[in-house]
């Protein structure tokens, strides 16, 4: 089994705890409100929604997924860290045992944040993945983050 490792940064205007909050803390209530159309539920079926729980998130009909699996790893409130790994569902395919996910929110100088993102992907057997092909994937985090930081932006008490 082989690991590809990718990493990429998102800035936003809105302050790291308040897209913590939402993008972490509050997702399995948040994401389904905001992107019905992708995402029909988040629900934890194991545990408390902290580290060692697992998430499953359904996703709506349109979608090309039914389903994946998300174990949390880790949440660090104090220094807005999350941990997570996909262990399960459609994206996986049959070329990923999983992929591990890092996501660090940072203050930065105009009171927004600087989102870091890494994402390790364990490959089964020798088969090598590219950066292209998980493009969309990449996409579609930024496309959550952005439609979180607009509604954070429209409501600036929401998790202030």
């Amino acid at each position: 089994m082989g690991v590809s490792t990718y990493t990429h940064d998102y800035s936003s205007p809105v302050a790291p705890s308040r897209m913590f909050k939402a993008l972490i803390t509050d997702s399995r209530t948040l994401l389904p409100k905001l992107l019905p159309q992708f995402i029909k539920e988040v629900k934890v079926i194991q545990g408390d929604g902290e580290a060692g729980s697992i998430e499953q998130v359904n996703f709506a009909e349109a979608s090309p997924f039914k389903y994946l699996k998300h174990r949390i790893d880790e949440v660090d409130n104090d220094n807005l860290v999350c941990k997570y790994t996909m262990i399960e569902g459609d994206p996986l395919g049959d070329k990923l045992e999983s992929i591990a996910y890092e996501v660090k929110f940072e203050a930065i100088s105009d009171g927004g944040c600087l989102c870091k993102m890494t994402s390790k992907y364990n490959i089964i057997g020798e088969i090598e993945v590219k950066e292209e092909e998980i493009k969309e994937g990449r996409e579609s985090s930024l496309g959550i983050c952005r439609v979180v930081e607009a509604y954070l932006l429209e409501n600036p008490l929401v998790y202030a």
